[in-house]
């Protein structure tokens, strides 16, 4: 058994695929396949059950990963700690986030102060921040969800105002502000399930006793106010952003106040408990705190 076999493993659990794997490891695959069953027969015990092509992670391989995890994001740690210590670099830190708009202004400011800091940023859904945050590969997840895992603490950074975007000329536009029940039977242009945009649509949706109706699935905010534009739909976004210049760049669009309860986005930003946070990891989560909590 050795680190490389665990990291082998590791990535073989998270995608329950061996060419998957193989692919993101850039490593042949039957070299990854015998490398796992080698390390199964180190173990004594299977660590996947295998159905024909298809493979599984079993309750030895279910536990064997929750040790791993923990090891390699000791290892991890330990390898950041001591560059740190040694001077070798000017720090690094690494930042998953759902959407890179919210955090484009503040980068920028934290790059133009500490020029020699590498800084990584990563886009992703809840799910997969929250397997790179609990295996070490980002310092920080920014989200508007709640992600679950082992050991992950956050701080609440920002509440707010969730407005409707609504195309020109529809006949919501230029109200001040508009009901759930305005908007039976609108299609809506909103994210895949998941983010939470969807998740926040869905939701208002329900309690107003409203069928929800997806014109358009996007991934990215300045897609979807594209799409309302078009007039596919009306959508859901946050107000800094509706009544942002950015947004209103030659898209027309009227923003329009959600007057539902609970019509609003919550910012958090999440870490490891207990795992260690480079100098310049902490100067970038105080900047990036101070910069949200300002807007």
């Amino acid at each position: 058994m050795d680190l490389l076999s665990l990291r082998y493993f590791q990535a073989v659990a998270r995608h329950e695929h061996i060419s998957r794997a193989a692919e993101e490891l850039h490593v042949a695959q039957p070299s990854l396949s015998r490398t796992i069953a080698r390390l199964e027969a180190d173990l004594g015990v299977p660590l996947f059950d295998r159905h024909g092509r298809r493979i599984r992670l079993n309750r030895f391989g279910a536990a064997f990963l929750r040790r791993v995890d923990r090891a390699l994001a000791e290892l991890d740690d330990a390898r950041r700690e001591l560059t740190d210590a040694a001077g070798i670099t000017h720090g690094s830190v690494s930042l998953a986030s759902e959407t890179l708009l919210t955090i484009t202004e503040p980068v920028k400011s934290f790059i133009a102060e500490h020029p020699g800091v590498a800084v990584r940023l990563f886009q992703a859904t809840p799910e997969v921040m929250a397997e790179r945050l609990s295996e070490g590969q980002v310092d920080f997840c920014l989200v508007s969800e709640v992600l679950e895992g082992p050991g992950l603490v956050h701080e609440e950074l920002v509440r707010e105002e969730v407005l409707l975007a609504v195309p020109l000329g529809h006949r919501l536009a230029g109200r001040r502000e508009v009901t759930m029940a305005d908007l039976a039977g609108e299609p809506v242009v909103t994210t895949r399930p998941g983010i939470w945009q969807r998740t926040l649509a869905e939701r208002l949706f329900s309690e107003a006793g409203l069928e929800l109706v997806v014109a358009c699935e996007i991934d990215e905010a300045t897609t979807g106010i594209q799409m309302v534009s078009a007039g596919l739909g009306v959508g859901f976004g946050p107000a800094w952003y509706l009544r942002s210049p950015m947004a209103a760049s030659g898209l027309p669009f009227s923003p329009v106040r959600l007057n539902a309860p609970g019509a609003e986005r919550v910012l958090r930003l999440f870490w490891r408990e207990g795992a260690y946070v480079s100098e310049a990891a902490h100067r970038f989560r105080d900047h990036l705190t101070a910069s949200l909590m300002a807007t």
